[in-house]
Parts: C-alpha cells; sequence; structure tokens
C-alpha cells in the first residue's frame, strides 16, 4: 500500500493553500509527516508539478513525483488526472489522501487501510460525512415531506464524500480513471474530521481546530 498525495501549484480560492504557514507549519508538512508515521503505509508518495512542493516532499522522506503540467490545469477532466495518477504510482493498493482535510487522525488511517484490507463485498474504500439536512432543489424538497416535517435525526441517511480517504486497487483506478470503484464502502467522518479546506473560511477554522486538539498525533 502507497499514500498519494496530490498537490498543485494552482490554488484559486487560498493563494498557495498546501504551502500556506498553517500552525507552525503547512498542509503539505503536516499531510507527509502524519503519513510517514502510519506503519502500514510502505510509501508516501508526493505527486505536483510544482518543484517547490517537491522539494518540500523529497526533504520530509516522501517520494516526489512529478507531474506534467497539463493535468495540473483546472480545465482537465479529474477522470484524465486520477488516470495520470495511477499511471505513475507502482503499487498494488492506493490510499489517494488530500493534504486539505488536516484533522484526520493517526486512528482513522489505520482504521480505514484494516478496515479496506478486510473487504469481501466492496471494491474500494472512501470517507464520507453522514448529512442530515433538509435538502431542497428547484423549489422542492428531496428528503422530506414538509407536510410530515421529521427530526433532523428521523431524515434518510444521505452521504457525501468528503474525498479525505480514498482506498482502492491500482489497476481499478487505472480502469475506471477514478479514485471510487463501481462498490465502494462508505467510511464515515464525524465533522470535525470531514472539514476540507475550500476557502479562506475553511483554512481558519480548521487551523483553529487542528492547533485547539493537542492529542490527535496518537
Amino acid at each position: 500500500l502507497k499514500a498519494l498525495i496530490p498537490v498543485r501549484a494552482g490554488s484559486e480560492r487560498v493563494k498557495n493553500k498546501n504551502i500556506k504557514p498553517f500552525a507552525g507549519s503547512s498542509l503539505l508538512e503536516i499531510k507527509i509527516n502524519q503519513l510517514l508515521r502510519i506503519d502500514k503505509v510502505d510509501e508516501v508518495c508526493v505527486n505536483s508539478e510544482c518543484d517547490e512542493m517537491l522539494e518540500i516532499a523529497s526533504k520530509l522522506g516522501a517520494t516526489p513525483v512529478k507531474r506534467d503540467p497539463f493535468f495540473a490545469t483546472s480545465s482537465v477532466p479529474m477522470n484524465d488526472v486520477y488516470e495520470d495518477f495511477a499511471k505513475n504510482i507502482d503499487a498494488d493498493h492506493v490510499l489517494y489522501t488530500n493534504v486539505t482535510s488536516p484533522l484526520v487522525s493517526d486512528k482513522t488511517y489505520i482504521d480505514c487501510i484494516d478496515k479496506y484490507f478486510s473487504l469481501t463485498d466492496h471494491d474500494s474504500l472512501n470517507t464520507v460525512t453522514l448529512l442530515k439536512e433538509n435538502l431542497w432543489l428547484d423549489g422542492k424538497p428531496i428528503n422530506y415531506d414538509p407536510s410530515s416535517h421529521p427530526r433532523s435525526q428521523d431524515l434518510p441517511d444521505i452521504v457525501y464524500l468528503n474525498f479525505a480517504i480514498s482506498i482502492i486497487p491500482r489497476k481499478l483506478m487505472l480502469r475506471h480513471k477514478n479514485i471510487i470503484g463501481q462498490k465502494f464502502f462508505p467510511y464515515i467522518l464525524g465533522k470535525i474530521e470531514s472539514v476540507d479546506i475550500d476557502d479562506i473560511d475553511d483554512f481558519d477554522l480548521a487551523e483553529v481546530l487542528f492547533l485547539r486538539d493537542k492529542t490527535r498525533e496518537v
């Protein structure tokens, strides 16, 4: 099992998000160091078109993988990007994880790996977040009946992919050009671990939560 950390220089909503100062370090450095602690991970690979980020990876003990700049643009379909990732990592199984999920604990990584290798009826594992909200689309409710308003806990168990952790055989990643299998196991994360940094508000919130929790590295 090899970990794959994808990073690129082009961050549209938070400039230099991956290497911007974060809790005395950076999102990239934190994620590399975390995965290097996980004994069940054989190698940590950082895939990027950015030489600065690849140099950081090398200095910390991760394997730098130079990405063709074409696959670091916003115009390339993600399926093509996933296929390129798979072509450039030599592994039977790939643990794909984003630096923008800094609140995922070591224990969760270990639990996800153990669960993945025990699967019998699923072809991959992806972390998800349970969404217990009253959802509307085009002026109509899509997950409840307003005439019989349910309690939030009684709403359907809808989940969304948070892309914190995806584990999949490399051959399937190549075949489907995706980090999601045809029948993935949904590993549910809590609200804190599900925090994904997309904009500056997310960045600031995640930093506060990260600094608050001094017991994460267990």
